[in-house]
């Protein structure tokens, strides 16, 4: 058996520093960078906060704070037994922008931390004064498309596997978590991860309990379907978001397919801007960085965002 990763392996060095913040009663890690407008950077799986370890640069550099975090169960964060719903998930990042003294903040989710992101915009809109979303369908619209599209349900298979109790947290930990590297591969583009990407998420997934937490997200969002707290959530998510939002997706996703994150600007009722990254996979923030920051950085800095989308527009960008 693997011994266990000590928590210390997660805070990896570079041109930002390290903090633990107390928010919604939980304690998380956060890396930050820069000084200005505040961007809050939520990761996704199978990844931790140095997923944005790009970003906090290039945000920095254009005059925002950058803070990365751990999701509650993550990295060097709290891991406690229960939150992993997108409810809960979502009172923490508000907490979070309170608990770092702004009023608000631009919202950057990508895939899980995507959900936690749009959720926050339907619960909790006046933390957001912006909101960008990364290979994250809406949740109403990923709903729907997983019950109607045969291949995106079978892209998402994964999440079934999830189900089981035990064995699947034990098969991502085994082996120095080598199937955290497996599927980082199976949902990039060609190419990538690089060996220092993969090293360092399979360490974060070493720590103990960070596997068990991880696909606690994914319980919650398949179990809940059939609960009345998915119920009351999916109904609240039906009303119109009302924040700004730029949605991002990689052009070869085959975990989330393209097909399926188009269709989410029907549930914005605010300026909506769509790009798609030619030859990124599930991670073009990390697959196709300048790209990528150039969609964000444009979106952040544009004063009078007009896009309105292609779902209102008709046109195809």
């Amino acid at each position: 058996m693997t011994d266990p990763t000590d928590e210390s392996a997660v805070l990896i060095d570079g041109p930002w520093k390290h903090r633990t913040v107390s928010a919604a009663g939980t304690r998380f890690h956060i890396a930050e960078a820069g000084d200005g407008p505040l961007v809050l950077l939520l990761h996704g799986f199978p990844q931790f906060w140095w997923t944005w370890h790009g970003q906090l640069t290039s945000l920095a550099e254009a005059g925002y704070r950058a803070v990365a975090a751990d999701l509650r169960g993550i990295g060097a964060s709290d891991k406690p037994p229960r939150g992993y719903d997108l409810i809960t998930a979502a009172s923490d990042a508000a907490g979070l922008v309170r608990a770092l003294g702004a009023a608000d903040a631009a919202v950057v989710g990508h895939g899980t931390g995507g959900l936690i992101a749009w959720t926050m915009a339907g619960y909790f809109p006046w933390v957001m004064r912006r909101l960008a979303v990364v290979s994250a369908p809406h949740p109403v619209r990923l709903r729907r498309a997983v019950l109607t599209s045969p291949a995106q349900a079978w892209a998402a298979r994964g999440l079934l596997a999830h189900q089981a109790p035990m064995a699947p947290e034990r098969m991502l930990a085994a082996d120095g978590a080598a199937r955290v590297g497996a599927l980082l591969r199976s949902w990039s583009g060609p190419g990538w991860p690089d060996p220092e990407t993969e090293r360092h998420c399979r360490a974060a997934f070493g720590v103990p309990g960070a596997a068990h937490c991880s696909l606690e997200y994914h319980r919650w969002l398949f179990r809940s379907q059939a609960r009345p707290d998915g119920h009351r959530y999916m109904r609240r998510m039906r009303a119109p978001i009302g924040v700004p939002v730029l949605q991002v997706h990689g052009e070869r996703d085959p975990f989330l397919l393209p097909r399926a994150a188009r269709g989410s600007g029907r549930h914005v009722d605010a300026p909506y801007r769509w790009r798609l990254v030619r030859g990124a996979g599930h991670f073009p923030h990390q697959e196709r960085p300048e790209a990528f920051d150039a969609a964000l950085l444009g979106w952040l800095g544009d004063a009078e965002p007009d896009d309105w989308g292609p779902e209102r527009t008709g046109q195809n960008r």
